[in-house]
């Protein structure tokens, strides 16, 4: 069964970073892309960062570009997002994603909140 578990999230001022995780189990990692969405109350869920399964391949939503950074370690079976410079409108609900075929499989999300 796919798990997907997000951490990491919290509260910070602008300027400042945060680490997300993403623990991955249920299906063979290394063999699929990987995604972080986010979701701001009220808006469209939208695309932040995608991974190809080795890591040789990555796309950002322009918003974030230059300011974060899409990883994995297939041996760990984790992807990451490390954010920096961050501003008050990248607070949102952070979800991790898989698809497999038809399927899309969520994280239960992971909140951040940039505040001063």
């Amino acid at each position: 069964q796919v798990q997907l578990v997000e951490s990491g999230g919290g509260l910070v001022q602008p300027g400042g970073s945060l680490r997300l995780s993403c623990a991955a189990s249920g299906f063979t990692f290394s063999s699929r892309a990987m995604s972080w969405y986010r979701q701001i109350p009220g808006k469209e869920r939208e695309l932040v960062a995608r991974i190809s399964p080795f890591g040789g391949s990555r796309e950002y939503a322009d918003s974030v570009k230059s300011r974060f950074t899409i990883s994995r370690d297939n041996a760990k079976s984790t992807v990451t997002l490390q954010m920096n410079s961050l501003k008050p409108e990248d607070t949102a609900v952070y979800y991790c994603k898989l698809k497999i075929g038809p399927t899309d499989y969520w994280g239960q999300g992971t909140q951040v909140t940039v505040s001063s």
